[in-house]
């Protein structure tokens, strides 16, 4: 029988992973589509010798990084000049870097979602991404979240074959979106804007791509989803005026709030309400009543979803606070 090869290569630099380095979660590629290894993992004999504490991924300015796995944000700053992104997956911890950051700190992230995008200043010649694995102060080959680090050749019968270039093309498709959906997004310093949160309540749903719960398809969740019972009252988180209060299908009744901060033009939006108490045009301060949360709309149940524009561009809300 004919078979079709499906070749994964992985170039590979540095010793492999000691039996110790035994990694407790899977994951994946931090990039969309192919990914290339430029530089492998080669650490030093000795911690304080020069060495290579990660992999190097080639890609371009501005392409979409992902999270390797789930697990939360805790560090989405610069350091060194270069922007840097940790996410947490308990005993476990990914870097990513240069990278300007989407998410913020304390966002839980799936496997997958976008984080950021690939930042300028990095240590290849060319553009790339540095990712690394560490375990306290120890540090792994990320390698081993995507299969060990080897290459990987596998065969699968000729009628298959079809099967296989249908999730190509679906892999592909979907690499070019979220490329599409990142190039889109405002990049801010977190914690800038000094916003107040705008219910008492638990994020339940970070910004990123997601599993859409009603319609069943990955897809961009633009904003930040609170938890909170039907009636918790929705505050402004800065002082601005009321652009719009109406009803989408989506969105349910929504509420549409424009801010001046250090001069930039910002929006934020306020989704699934039970009913506002404020009209278009009235101005509103920092901790104002706007209305309650409800479960209007595309959702599953009583939550805040929150938006935030930066001139005009969809960002991160939690950037803000």
């Amino acid at each position: 029988m004919t078979l079709l090869g499906v070749a994964t290569l992985v170039a590979v630099g540095g010793r492999a992973p000691a039996a110790a380095d035994s990694i407790p979660v899977t994951g994946q590629w931090p990039l969309t589509g192919a990914v290339r290894v430029v530089a492998g993992y080669d650490p030093p004999a000795q911690r304080w010798n020069a060495g290579h504490r990660g992999v190097d991924l080639a890609a371009h300015r501005g392409a979409a990084v992902l999270a390797a796995a789930g697990g939360r944000v805790s560090f989405a700053s610069r350091l060194a000049g270069r922007g840097v992104v940790v996410v947490d997956h308990g005993s476990l911890r990914t870097t990513y870097e240069p990278v300007d950051a989407l998410a913020a700190v304390g966002d839980e992230v799936e496997a997958g979602a976008v984080i950021g995008r690939l930042g300028s200043v990095g240590h290849c010649r060319s553009s790339c991404l540095h990712w690394g694995l560490k375990r306290g102060d120890t540090y792994l080959n990320p390698l081993t979240l995507v299969g060990g680090g080897e290459s990987v050749l596998r065969l699968l019968p000729a009628d298959q074959r079809p099967v296989a270039q249908r999730r190509a093309a679906k892999r592909t498709a979907e690499a070019r979106a979220a490329e599409q959906e990142v190039s889109t997004f405002a990049v801010i310093p977190a914690g800038r804007g000094g916003f107040a949160r705008p219910v008492a309540g638990g994020i339940t749903s970070p910004f990123g791509m997601r599993f859409h719960p009603v319609l069943h398809v990955w897809k961009l969740h633009d904003g930040t989803d609170f938890g909170a019972s039907c009636g918790t009252p929705i505050r402004s988180p800065a002082t601005g005026r009321v652009a719009s209060v109406s009803y989408n299908a989506g969105y349910g009744n929504r509420l549409l709030l424009d801010h001046e901060l250090g001069g930039r033009r910002v929006r934020t939006g306020y989704n699934h309400a039970t009913r506002y108490v404020v009209r278009p045009g009235t101005v509103v301060q920092r901790g104002q009543l706007l209305g309650y949360v409800g479960t209007t709309g595309y959702s599953t149940g009583c939550h805040l979803h929150l938006q935030l524009w930066v001139g005009g561009r969809l960002a991160n809300p939690m950037t803000m606070f």
